[in-house]
């Protein structure tokens, strides 16, 4: 039987407008990963013709330890539109079931036309974080489901920008409400977070997306991601490179 990617996408895609939580897409019809990735560029190009427009890329399973419990190899990863791009605050209410987590952002300065070009590439590295939106049920999903869902992206934030550095090993927090919500280090991002680029680029390269100059890269969480709850004030600070802070 031959898999709907446009059906499959509509779903998502009205699930996420409709702000409602649906079942697992593989509970009525299992697909591959393959497959996964096809529904989720139909639902960014969805998006596109609405009028989005792609901002970069994000990565996700990048501790070993979520590996290992997807019983995965490799790291997934979704694309940033501009309108994932939170200001000042994000409203909560438009999400489903909001989670926040510590990034490591990379700003893309030029053209990137190999994996081994794209350090090179880099213009500035930031502290940042994501608010992941599963579309599914009780956050709950199998391998092609989070694929499909665009890799759970909803919404993110950078701090200023900085200068290429090492961040092999730099301390996170994120708090909320001024409370210590989770520490972690961006070694808990593959090693080092420049691994977590290095495959942005090999599998957004691999999909036949080059990555663009003012693109952002999300290289993964430094820790666990939490619950986001309304009218809560979230800070994300690194080592070396400040802080970034978001109202709901």
């Amino acid at each position: 039987m031959s898999i709907d990617v446009e059906a499959l996408a509509a779903t998502l895609d009205g699930a996420a407008r409709d702000v409602r939580a649906i079942p697992k897409l593989t509970e009525a019809e299992p697909f591959d990963v393959a497959t996964a990735y096809a529904v989720q560029r139909a639902v960014i190009e969805r998006r596109e013709r609405r009028g989005e427009r792609l901002a970069g890329v994000k990565m996700g399973f990048t501790s070993r330890a979520k590996m290992a419990q997807m019983g995965v190899d490799d790291v997934i990863w979704g694309l940033l539109t501009d309108a994932m791009v939170a200001g000042p605050s994000v409203e909560v209410s438009g999400l489903i079931h909001p989670r926040v987590e510590p990034e490591i952002a990379y700003l893309i300065g030029r053209e990137v036309r190999s994996v081994a070009d794209v350090e090179s590439a880099v213009a500035g590295v930031a502290v940042g974080f994501e608010v992941l939106d599963s579309r599914f049920a009780d956050f709950s999903f199998t391998l092609p489901d989070v694929v499909a869902d665009n890799a759970s992206a909803a919404r993110f934030g950078v701090g200023a920008w900085h200068p290429p550095r090492d961040l092999a090993n730099a301390g996170m927090v994120l708090e909320i409400d001024g409370r210590v919500a989770q520490t972690g280090s961006s070694a808990a991002i593959l090693g080092d977070p420049a691994r977590s680029l290095r495959a942005a680029a090999r599998l957004a390269l691999g999909a036949g997306i080059t990555l663009e100059p003012g693109w952002v890269v999300l290289a993964g969480a430094a820790t666990a991601a939490v619950p986001l709850p309304k009218d809560a004030h979230v800070r994300v600070t690194c080592a070396g490179l400040g802080a970034v802070e978001v109202t709901t």
